[in-house]
C-alpha cells in the first residue's frame, strides 16, 4: 500500500527519509504543493500559515527535480534570516539522507565570508541564501547562479522588507526558464507587486486554509492596561504559565532589552533576540531555547524568523504589531505540529480600537484576558520579591564580625517571624 507522500508523486528514497523522521501524513498545503511541483512547469505562488510544512512542501520537489549528475547550482532559495536559512538547509539534508550525491550550502550573513566561498567551489546543487549575503558573492563573482532551474523565495512577506532593489541584482544573473516558487503566510501589496515583476504573467496560486490563516488551534486574547501596571500584567501572566515556553514580541531592540532586564531581576528563565546581537550570542540563545534550558525569549520580529520550536505554549505581543501579517508570524509561532496555541496582546487604552480591526481583517475573535485587580499584581510582585530573595547567592566578602552582629539582631525570631518581618518591610518600600 503506498504511503500518503508516494501518492503525491514522492521517490522511495525520499519517502524513506520522511519515515525515518516519524514523517506520515502530509500537510494542507503540501498536499496541494508537492504534485502541482512535480507535474507542471509553471511558477507557483503558495500561501500558507506560518508553521504548516512549508520546507517539506517545495523542498521534497526540488530534491526530487535535481539532477544529481549535474555539479552546478540548479536551485537558489532565498530567505529572510541566517536562522531560518539554517533550519531549512538542516531539515533539506534530512529529507535527502537516501541521495547523497545532492549537496546543500547555505551562504547567510552573519558568518565568515570565506568558508562559504571556499564550500562554493565544490559540486553544489541547492544554496539556501540571504539575499545581502548572495548579493555580495555574485559581485566577487564567487558564486555562479547562472544556470539556476529554480528561484524560491520563502517567507516572502517578511523578506520584501529588506529586499530593496536586491532581487533586481539577483534576478539579473538568473536564466530567463527559471522557475519561480513563492511562498508567504499574508499577501500585502508589495507581494503582489513582487510577483507581477518577477514571476510570471499567470502563476499557479495554492492556499492552505487561508480562511483562518495562521490562526487554527490559537485561542486569541487581549488586555487593556495602563503604562503603569503593564510590566507587572505581565508578570502576573508568566508567573501563571512557570514551566511553560513562550516568545515575548516587542517593537525594537531597545525595548527588548530592557524587558530582558526586568524579567531577569525578576528570576524569569529568559533570554533575548534581537538583530544587533553577535551572530555567536544569538546562535547560544536559540540553543538554550530550543534546548528548554531558557523558558522565555524576548525577541523582535525578524529575530525570531527561523525559530522552530514545537513546543511553544504561548506568544505574547508585549506591543501591538504595525501590520496584520506581523500578528499572523507571531501567532504562528505557537500551535505548531497539530498542538494547541494562545496569544496574548497587551494593549494601552488608545489602542484597544484596534483589535476590531484585526479581527475583521485576519477572520479571528478576540476574547477579553480578565485582568488581575491590584491586589493580586501586589501579591504576585511580592512573591517574586521573595523568588529573588531565595536565589540571591550570599556575599562571601562579608566579615564575619558584621555577619555576627547582624544574627544577633535576629537571633531570637523565628523563621515565620522573620518571614513576616521581611515581608511587611519589602511592603513599606
Amino acid at each position: 500500500m503506498a504511503s500518503p507522500f508516494a501518492d503525491l508523486g514522492i521517490i522511495a528514497p525520499i519517502e524513506k527519509a520522511l519515515k525515518s523522521l516519524d514523517i506520515s501524513t502530509p500537510t494542507d498545503i503540501q498536499k496541494k504543493a508537492i504534485p502541482t511541483l512535480l507535474t507542471t512547469k509553471k511558477d507557483v505562488v503558495g500561501l500558507a500559515k506560518t508553521g504548516s510544512g512549508k520546507t517539506i512542501a517545495f523542498g521534497l520537489p526540488l530534491l526530487q527535480l535535481i539532477d544529481k549528475t549535474n555539479p552546478t547550482i540548479q536551485a537558489v532559495i532565498l530567505v529572510p534570516t541566517r536562522e531560518l536559512g539554517q533550519q531549512i538547509h538542516v531539515n533539506l539534508e534530512s529529507f535527502a539522507t537516501q541521495i547523497p550525491e545532492i549537496k546543500i550550502t547555505t551562504i547567510c550573513g552573519g558568518t565568515p565570508i570565506k568558508p562559504q566561498i571556499k564550500a562554493l567551489t565544490e559540486p553544489t546543487q541547492i544554496v539556501v541564501a540571504t539575499p545581502g549575503r548572495l548579493i555580495d558573492l555574485i559581485k566577487r563573482e564567487a558564486i555562479n547562479i547562472k544556470h539556476t532551474n529554480f528561484l524560491v523565495l520563502d517567507e516572502a512577506d517578511e523578506m520584501v522588507k529588506s529586499l530593496g532593489e536586491g532581487l533586481d541584482k539577483i534576478v539579473k544573473e538568473l536564466p530567463n526558464y527559471r522557475r519561480t516558487i513563492l511562498f508567504s503566510a499574508t499577501m500585502p501589496g508589495p507581494i503582489k507587486q513582487l510577483i507581477q515583476n518577477y514571476m510570471s504573467k499567470d502563476p499557479i496560486q495554492i492556499e492552505a486554509h487561508m480562511e483562518t490563516i495562521g490562526h487554527q488551534g490559537i485561542t486569541h486574547e487581549y488586555v487593556v492596561v495602563e503604562p503603569i501596571e503593564k510590566l507587572n500584567v505581565l508578570m502576573h501572566f508568566l508567573t501563571n504559565r512557570l514551566g511553560e515556553r513562550g516568545i515575548i514580541f516587542c517593537k525594537t531592540k531597545a525595548a527588548v532589552n530592557k524587558l530582558a532586564k526586568n524579567l531577569a531581576i525578576n528570576k524569569f528563565s529568559s533570554g533575548s533576540l534581537h538583530g544587533s546581537l553577535s551572530q555567536p550570542i544569538r546562535d547560544r540563545i536559540m540553543g538554550q531555547f530550543r534546548e528548554g534550558h531558557i523558558d522565555i525569549l524576548v525577541a523582535t520580529d525578524v529575530a525570531a524568523r527561523g525559530l522552530d520550536v514545537k513546543e511553544i505554549s504561548y506568544v505574547v505581543n508585549y506591543h501591538l504589531p504595525d501590520a496584520y501579517e506581523t500578528y499572523v508570524h507571531r501567532s504562528g509561532r505557537t500551535a505548531r505540529a497539530g498542538l494547541k496555541g494562545y496569544a496574548l496582546t497587551v494593549l494601552q487604552q488608545e489602542e484597544a480600537f484596534e483589535i476590531a480591526e484585526f479581527e475583521e481583517e485576519l477572520g479571528i475573535k478576540f476574547q477579553s484576558y480578565e485582568k488581575a485587580t491590584s491586589e493580586t499584581l501586589e501579591e504576585n510582585n511580592t512573591l517574586l520579591w521573595a523568588k529573588k530573595v531565595f536565589k540571591t547567592k550570599p556575599n562571601r566578602e562579608l566579615s564575619n564580625d558584621l555577619k555576627e552582629k547582624v544574627h544577633t539582631v535576629f537571633h531570637h525570631l523565628t523563621k515565620e517571624e522573620l518571614i513576616d518581618k521581611l515581608m511587611a518591610f519589602e511592603q513599606l518600600r
